[in-house]
Order: structure tokens, then C-alpha cells, then sequence
């Protein structure tokens, strides 16, 4: 592989320092900003990062990438996506901005159920190709890496076959294994009893972590502490939905269980997001979800200034959060939540790729870290959360090789 050089580059932009995560406001908001420069790439690691007027002459293959008029950020990190799936809810989005909840929509068969029905009848081809299509849209966004979890099929074959794709495709996979109660089971505890027996054994050799939806209607904190001490017991890091529509006892679980993230938060209050500042709990917030089912706003600007491990991430799913876009999520967290541009950049880089445990080398333009690179074309970094629904991706760097 040849050194790739990305040379004239309006701006070159990270968070600054070596530290991960990134916690409370002084430290969210620093950024390292290079003027006039050029990003270095050896072996699909960065090597250097500085201003063109100290860039050495080069020796060997050499390939050049014209950053001319561009900002360089670092690839972004989508920590919580489900896009892993087949079908559409067109329909239901049309009945739900005519007033049906999601809830109800939920308890008539609809929701994530439609789907799962869509999903076990597509085949494990029929998802790597829906997978592929949405790679290439989180890519074309600035995606560089991604989770994504099952919990779309809730039996044997399906499940594993999404852990299997989302594997295959260089994603991170995640076992939501209890997502919904699928109709063929009587009640949540029964739908337990087969997952941890008959599908766990398997997905734990697949995925990195596993998930659990904690909620009404869903799995209640006691169910859920059994699957994931379940889960824990079989290698997986522990991961939550939580907090979406009531506080059921998710945050506490998490707290208890020293799980990695605790995602959504929408109905967290102030005692929940206290708590979870105080602890190595990373709190994912998703919100573009919010603003589909029309939720509070998670609560941001608490969680950042006491100190919390905040991420970002689209919760890219065909329902609730059918958005791939990680700059639309930026837009959101400075318009809606009231974040820093710098803020809302940490959290879908340094801090999202430290709750998929890869903080050490993903996530930051610095010498050693994998050379995932966004360039955008704009002069101003800040134009990733600046143009609400403008797409700036002039240029998507993978490993060190020039993907879009």
C-alpha cells in the first residue's frame, strides 16, 4: 500500500489530546485546529498531521488527495444503528403523523413486529444486500464505522444471520436478542427462556455486545437483568435501551450491571442523568428519534456538564429513526439539545468509538490512530452541524484507501 497524502487541506480538525473517553465541557469542547495542512497516511495509519510549510519531501509511491478548500475531520462512528433489516413502514409513518402513537402502533401488530416479519422472510442474502445498501448511505454521510444490532428476527436462523452480515460487512455487531416478545411466545419470560437456551450459545461467537429494550411493554428491569447477566456470563459486553418513553429502571439496571452505554434517555431525569455522570456508564443519545415520535430532547446539556461519557448516534432504523446521517445528529444535538459544535463532534467520534471499546484507535486525526478521514467540502469544520440537511462529504477515506 502506498502512503497516501491528503495535501492543502483548508483546515484538519479533532479532538484534541490522547484521552477516552471525553467527559464535562472543558474537555468536550477542545479541538486541535490545523490551518493550511496535510494528513499523512502509512499502512492505513496516520502518521502525521501538520501545517504544509513543515510537510518534508516524500520518498517512495506516493498518492495525493487534493484537499483544496476542504476541512479534514475524523471518520465519523455510528454507535447505535438496527440497519440490519427488510421492508418498509412507510405506511405506518403516514398513520403516525395522522396522530397513531408509536405505542399503539406497537400494540397492533405494527412496529418493530411489521418488521421482524419483513425480516425473517428475506433470507440471510436479502439482508446482506439491504445492509449493503445502507452501508453505502452512512458511508456517503461520513460513517467510516458502524454497530449495528439484530433484534429483527427474535428466532434462531434470523437472528444469527443478521450478527453474521453486519460481521461481514466490517460493522459491530450487537445481539439485541431481546428487543420484542415475537407472537409465537406467550409472554416475555417464556421468549427468554428460548433466547438464552437456543440462540445465545451462538450469537455470543458473533457479537461483541448484547442489548436489551427496557421499556413498557417490551422486557421490565427484572427480565432484562436476567438476560444480561445471561449475556455477561457468555463474554458479551451490556448495553441498554432505556428511558425512551418512561424511566422503568434501565438506568439503575445499567448502573448496577456496569454496562457499557445506556442509550435513548428521553424521559431521564435529573436524579437518572446525575447518576449516570457519576459512573463509567456512557449515556448514547439518539435524536433524531425524538423528533419522529415527538419525545423530549434527551437531556444533553445535564449529562455533558456533570460530567457524563455522552455519545451521539442515529438510531438508523426503518420506524422510529429513519436516518442514516450523522451530521444531521450534530445538527440536532447544537439546534435541539443545546450542544458545541466541538461537543457534538466528540460524541460521534472519540466517545462513540469508545463504547464499541475501539477509543485507543479510531475516532481522532493523530499519529497511530487508523486513517479514517472525512473531508468536507467547506473551509469550516463547523459546517458538518452548521448546514441542517446539507450533505458536505466531499471525500470519505477508509483505512487509508479513498472509498467515496
Amino acid at each position: 500500500m502506498a502512503k497516501l497524502l491528503i495535501r492543502d487541506l483548508a483546515q484538519a480538525v479533532s479532538p484534541a489530546g490522547t484521552e477516552a473517553p471525553l467527559r464535562g465541557r472543558e474537555a468536550m469542547r477542545a479541538v486541535d485546529v490545523v490551518e493550511d495542512a496535510f494528513v499523512l497516511c502509512d499502512e492505513g495509519r496516520i502518521v502525521s498531521v501538520g501545517s504544509m510549510r513543515d510537510l518534508l519531501p516524500l520518498e517512495g509511491d506516493v498518492e495525493e488527495v487534493d484537499g483544496s478548500g476542504c476541512a479534514a475531520i475524523p471518520g465519523l462512528v455510528d454507535c447505535h444503528t438496527h440497519a440490519v433489516f427488510a421492508g418498509s413502514r412507510a405506511q405506518e409513518f403516514e398513520l403516525r403523523a395522522g396522530g397513531a402513537t408509536y405505542e399503539e402502533l406497537h400494540a397492533a401488530g405494527g412496529g418493530i413486529l411489521s418488521t421482524v416479519r419483513a425480516t425473517r422472510a428475506a433470507g440471510e442474502e436479502g439482508l446482506r444486500d439491504a445492509l449493503a445498501v445502507h452501508r453505502g448511505w452512512m458511508l456517503a454521510s461520513g460513517t467510516t464505522t458502524f454497530e449495528a444490532k439484530s433484534g429483527y428476527g427474535l428466532d434462531h436462523d434470523t437472528e444469527l444471520a443478521m450478527l453474521r452480515v453486519v460481521k461481514d460487512a466490517g460493522g459491530v455487531p450487537t445481539w439485541l436478542g431481546a428487543h420484542a416478545v415475537p407472537p409465537e411466545f406467550p409472554n416475555a419470560d417464556a421468549y427468554l427462556d428460548f433466547a438464552l437456551a437456543e440462540v445465545l450459545p451462538e450469537a455470543a461467537k458473533l457479537a461483541e455486545a448484547a442489548d436489551v429494550f427496557v421499556e413498557r411493554g417490551a422486557f421490565d428491569a427484572a427480565q432484562a437483568r436476567r438476560y444480561l447477566e445471561a449475556c455477561r456470563d457468555a463474554g458479551l459486553r451490556l448495553r441498554l435501551h432505556a428511558d425512551q418513553f418512561t424511566e422503568a429502571g434501565g438506568v439503575a439496571l445499567a448502573l448496577e450491571l456496569d454496562a457499557v452505554s445506556v442509550d435513548h434517555l428521553e424521559a431521564t431525569g435529573d436524579e437518572g442523568a446525575r447518576a449516570l455522570a457519576s459512573s463509567d456508564v456512557a449515556a448514547v443519545l439518539l435524536p433524531v428519534a425524538a423528533l419522529v415520535l415527538g419525545r423530549p430532547m434527551p437531556p444533553a446539556r445535564t449529562l455533558v456538564d456533570e460530567g457524563a461519557i455522552v455519545a451521539l448516534a442515529t438510531d438508523f432504523n426503518p420506524g422510529s429513526a429513519f436516518c442514516e446521517s450523522l451530521p444531521l445528529v450534530s445538527a440536532l444535538a447544537c439546534t435541539q439539545m443545546s450542544m458545541s459544535p466541538a461537543e457534538a463532534l466528540a460524541a460521534c467520534t472519540v466517545n462513540a468509538a469508545h463504547v464499541l471499546g475501539r477509543g485507543d484507535r479510531i475516532g481522532r486525526l493523530a499519529p497511530g490512530y487508523v486513517a479514517d478521514i472525512v473531508l468536507l467540502d467547506a473551509s469550516d469544520w463547523r459546517y458538518l452541524a452548521y448546514h441542517l440537511g446539507g450533505n458536505h462529504v466531499a471525500q470519505v477515506i477508509q483505512g487509508g484507501v479513498a472509498t467515496a
